[in-house]
């Protein structure tokens, strides 16, 4: 494809200093991915087609998304026929994508954006009409990735026949570094075999988690067994709570606004789960929160993490290259309640006084050292705090 890349020495030697981790080039996602899914909005229905994905791209241009940090445009399940060619290649679905997925891919790039694709690390993908998966043909399917103009892989794990998930994983990702095309390759194993403690380069991230859904009770559980694994993220390697669903109408605004906040501050993959083409501007009002954003893409890659948890009202902070830390106070009660921490607890340095930037209200006071907030029932505020000159 026009922006393939040549082929580069991969060997283990190079890892220190480097940027490469096991061969695994970890400066491929310095941050986290941000970009847009299909699954959570459309499943396997029909509507997840070409013209989607080509509407997506336009709109990721003329909304500011792509300024704004997203740039995958990421491919899920579906998108090939239930059986491989002659040749035992994947085909892509004629229907949903007539023109081919390089064509796509070539569409997507032309945007200044990059493409993603799907499969599953099993003989066959998660849905129940039976596309057929990677499992023994992880090099065949990687080859013919790079040759679409690949960026990024989400690999899956049903029908993996009882396999060893180590084994798999590596097996794919060994054959995609053989391609000598850069891709960032999310592991998908839904956390079942704590893929913390070995995916770090095997994969650029992995879920820690279950399938997220469109409800209140669902994100939060998920964002609390994410909280809990701050340790194990960093640059190049990252904790994945699942995909966003800001928009879809499961939960209110302000519930959504407390969905991209977590993920801001545990600095998880921010990919959009929604139909871009039919969202709200409140919807579009958060997903456009730079401030916000700025917390998860901050170069110094450091998942926040509680510092004090108490009857549902909890405090996270985030440490950020600048010094300072980003600050969330989250109520996950059906009450409104007032949220208090200090500097000192968030564990900034003794100072004169504070800058207190409000990352939802755009403002910015001075304080002694005192932060707070009454927060609304499932709401968070969001602050990035900074020694004061």
């Amino acid at each position: 494809m026009s922006d393939q890349q040549p082929a580069t020495d991969l060997g283990p030697d190079r890892a220190a200093g480097s940027g490469l981790d096991h061969g695994l080039d970890l400066s491929l996602a310095p941050t986290p991915p941000m970009g847009w899914n299909n699954w959570n909005t459309t499943n396997d229905r029909p509507e997840f087609n070409e013209e989607m994905v080509l509407a997506t791209a336009d709109f990721f241009v003329s909304s500011g998304l792509r300024d704004a940090g997203y740039v995958y445009i990421n491919l899920d399940d579906c998108w090939a026929l239930p059986e491989r060619d002659r040749h035992g290649d994947l085909v892509p679905d004629p229907v949903r994508f007539p023109h081919g997925i390089a064509a796509v891919a070539d569409y997507v790039h032309s945007k200044g954006l990059k493409f993603g694709i799907y499969t599953s690390a099993g003989s066959h993908t998660c849905s129940p009409v039976g596309f057929p998966g990677a499992l023994d043909h992880e090099e065949q399917d990687a080859l013919l990735f790079a040759s679409y103009g690949v960026d990024y892989l989400k690999y899956d794990n049903c029908h993996n026949e009882g396999r060893d998930a180590v084994q798999r994983y590596t097996r794919m990702r060994d054959a995609l570094l053989a391609t000598g095309r850069p891709i960032v390759y999310s592991i998908c194993e839904w956390g079942q075999n704590s893929p913390w403690t070995w995916a770090r380069g095997v994969g650029h991230l992995w879920r820690t988690t279950g399938d997220i859904e469109d409800t209140w009770a669902s994100m939060l559980a998920i964002a609390k067994q994410n909280l809990a694994l701050a340790e194990y993220a960093g640059p190049g390697h990252w904790n994945d709570p699942d995909m966003l669903e800001v928009g879809n109408g499961g939960m209110n605004d302000v519930e959504y606004r407390s969905h991209f906040s977590l993920w801001a501050v545990m600095a998880a993959p921010l990919l959009i789960g929604s139909d871009l083409r039919t969202v709200t501007p409140q919807t579009m009002e958060i997903l456009l929160n730079t401030e916000v954003i700025a917390l998860d893409q901050d170069p110094l890659g450091v998942q926040g993490a509680p510092v004090r948890s108490e009857g549902g009202l909890h405090v996270l902070a985030k440490p950020l290259a600048d010094g300072g830390r980003g600050v969330a106070l989250f109520n996950e009660t059906d009450q409104a309640a007032r949220i208090v921490t200090t500097a000192a607890e968030v564990g900034l340095p003794a100072a004169d006084g504070y800058q207190v930037r409000d990352l939802w209200a755009h403002e910015t006071q001075k304080c002694g050292g005192t932060v707070e907030a009454e927060v609304p029932a499932h709401g968070t505020a969001v602050y990035r705090v900074t020694a004061a000159d």
